[in-house]
């Protein structure tokens, strides 16, 4: 086996959670996006994925849920798998931590680490939280004891524990990354991890006792392995390490962990240090990237600001999805996920950059030469500046995946698409068109300026095949060979690859442009339609609920503080509001009824306990309780002064 031609990457193992969200399928889409890219240049690539399924909090979750611990982690297993199907992700093995296989290495790489002397058995006494699996000082958690990470109670555990020496490598760790700076990425997290390491690692609890539902210690029947052995191990219980030592040595060490910044620390010091203690290579490099985040923060179940990327695809497609999420945020920082900026990006560089580059070649090569792809003649200087830029964008966007720029990458590689429509302005085929019957010089030099337009589109659609999974065949089999764009790889990015006298086939617009209002409106409308479905499924035929029912719904007075009519909309008004020491937004059908102005102090009425939606593009957390009668409304408002959160009883 070639060596020096592999390329391996990994994805975190996602924990099981009801729910994976649009930043979990960053992560992804940029190992799929980079493993994509290997490919075209030849490589032999490995890309890993999987899940991380043992644990006290799967434990409890899976008991809540009158299951066992596996029957509950195979359903959650099985919603990873579909969405990354969805997304076009091409993993070449997603590994389970609850595979026989993994766990017996595991076992033995507790025992190899214990056999040197790296694993101790001593007691454990600190803060715990369940949810992250992670422990806490009481400086950390502070008076409230609550989980830095998290904000959810900690709680106090006293326990055995098998520790492992990490301090014992702390200089050797630091000594690498000085050696190698390319080890973690970006550099400014780096810097951080070098300050972490520098104030001094304490020995790491690596088994537990209050639980059973993880890998048994080989020495110690009454603990299992923590996460730590256990989770990260996968990425070389995954090739082969102590099974398949042929495939184990042909790909590692691994050449990029991906991971999100919030999870660096342990791949970027605890890792390596494992790593270390087995006398094995350390990964060329690890990269933590920044999170995307919801316009209210951090994504999580609890904040009721997930962004569903199912249904996400279910709106837009997938490669409009994963162009955003390349091309949107800057690789490494922090960036925002906002449902306008995406349909912006739909409509201004898929739809009219792109969309409208392949639309208006296509036509002209139909009404102009009968569907027929025309042979070259000689090239003036507009068409030699467009071939050079063709050729120094293939260059540029090498460059910029080689070290995982792929916002640079797709930006050089729209100053190309957008190069190829001015050269259709600079051209002008249409006055050409009119006159080539009679006039054979314009002829050639339509066929000419037609032919590198085509050619510029197949080699657009090259340069798109590690970012997007449908478009770049869909524009080979418009441009008239579908099978040069699905067959290419990254050296096929020369000039003049296109066939003459093979034809075009024009098809549907690739990235419809989206009517944003439209869309919002038909959002609301499915929100409301749901909500009235739900609602008729819950009551009986005689529209009565019992009184438990009745008592779920929590109703509370609240004092308006906001109010701002919607821009673009008929009938909203977004309201802040005031609930005892709760501030919230909501979004309410009230403008034809009331002026913003003067609902600024007024006493409402509200759902409290409704499950937040977005309206309009805009986050609503509750519903104002309001009377109609076909022609007006009117709020629902207490009849005498009473605070603000009190509750309607």
């Amino acid at each position: 086996m070639n060596k020096e031609k592999t390329f391996y990457v990994t994805t975190p193992i996602y924990y099981p959670s009801d729910r994976l969200h649009i930043g979990h399928a960053y992560t992804t889409v940029a190992a799929d996006s980079i493993t994509r890219f290997k490919k075209m240049k030849g490589f032999d690539t490995m890309f890993l994925t999987g899940s991380d399924e043992h644990g006290q909090k799967i434990e409890r979750k899976a008991k809540q849920a009158g299951q066992e611990p596996e029957e509950y982690v195979d359903q959650i297993v099985k919603t990873f798998k579909e969405l990354w199907q969805a997304l076009g992700i091409e993993y070449d093995y997603f590994i389970r931590t609850t595979e026989d296989r993994h766990q017996k290495v595991v076992q033995k790489i507790f025992k190899k680490l214990y056999d040197n002397g790296d694993i101790y058995k001593g007691h454990y006494e600190g803060w715990y939280c369940t949810p992250d699996e992670a422990f806490w000082t009481d400086r950390q958690v502070g008076k409230e004891k609550l989980c830095p990470d998290c904000g959810r109670p900690v709680e106090w555990v006293e326990e055995e524990s098998y520790f492992f020496k990490m301090g014992k490598y702390a200089q050797r760790l630091l000594d690498h990354i000085d050696q190698h700076p390319e080890f973690i990425q970006p550099e400014s997290r780096r810097n951080e991890m070098i300050n972490f390491i520098k104030q001094g690692l304490d020995d790491l609890s690596v088994s537990r006792t209050t639980f059973d539902w993880g890998v048994p210690v080989p020495i110690d029947n009454d603990h299992v392995i923590y996460v730590w052995i256990d989770a990260l191990s996968n990425y070389i219980t995954a090739i082969g390490y102590l099974t398949d030592q042929d495939n184990f040595k042909h790909y590692w060490p691994a050449d990029i962990h991906l991971v999100g910044k919030d999870i660096l620390r342990f791949h970027s010091i605890i890792w390596p240090i494992i790593l270390m203690a087995l006398d094995l290579p350390l990964p060329k490099q690890v990269f933590g990237h920044g999170w995307l985040l919801s316009e209210t923060g951090k994504m999580s179940k609890s904040r009721g600001n997930v962004v569903d990327p199912i249904q996400l695809i279910e709106d837009f497609g997938i490669d409009p999805i994963r162009y955003y999420l390349l091309r949107e945020v800057l690789f490494g920082t922090d960036g925002t996920y906002s449902t306008e900026a995406l349909i912006q990006r739909i409509n201004s560089d898929l739809a009219n950059d792109l969309g409208n580059l392949l639309n208006r070649t296509v036509s002209m090569v139909e009404q102009y030469f009968a569907k027929v792809v025309p042979e070259p003649d000689q090239l003036k200087e507009v068409d030699q500046d467009l071939i050079n830029t063709g050729l120094k964008t293939a260059k540029e966007v090498e460059s910029y995946l080689s070290n995982l720029k792929f916002t640079h990458a797709l930006e050089s590689l729209w100053n190309f698409v957008r190069r190829s429509n001015k050269y259709i302005d600079q051209t002008e085929p249409w006055i050409l068109g009119r006159d080539k019957d009679n006039n054979k010089d314009k002829e050639k030099r339509l066929k000419t300026v037609l032919y590198n337009l085509l050619e510029a589109l197949r080699m657009i659609a090259v340069m798109l095949k590690p970012f997007m999974v449908k478009a770049p065949s869909e524009i080979g089999k418009q441009i008239g060979d579908q099978s040069i764009v699905e067959n290419a790889d990254w050296e096929d990015l020369s000039w003049g690859k296109l066939s003459s006298k093979i034809k075009v086939q024009k098809s549907e617009p690739i990235f419809p442009r989206i009517d944003i209002r439209e869309y919002f409106n038909k959002k609301q409308k499915k929100e409301q339609e749901k909500t009235m479905t739900n609602e008729n499924n819950n009551n009986s035929k005689d529209n009565l609920i019992d009184f438990e029912t009745f008592q779920k719904l929590d109703l509370r007075v609240a004092e308006i503080i906001e109010a701002e009519r919607i821009e673009d909309s008929n009938k909203l008004i977004k309201l802040q509001v005031k609930v005892a020491d709760d501030n919230r937004q909501l979004v309410a059908g009230i403008a034809k009824d009331y002026q913003a102005e003067e609902l600024v102090g007024k006493k409402i009425v509200i759902v409290y306990n409704l499950k937040p939606a977005e309206i309009f593009g805009v986050k609503s957390n509750g519903m104002i309780l309001a009377a109609s009668n076909d022609e007006t409304l009117t709020l629902i408002t207490p009849e005498n002064p009473i605070s603000s959160g009190s509750k309607v009883k």
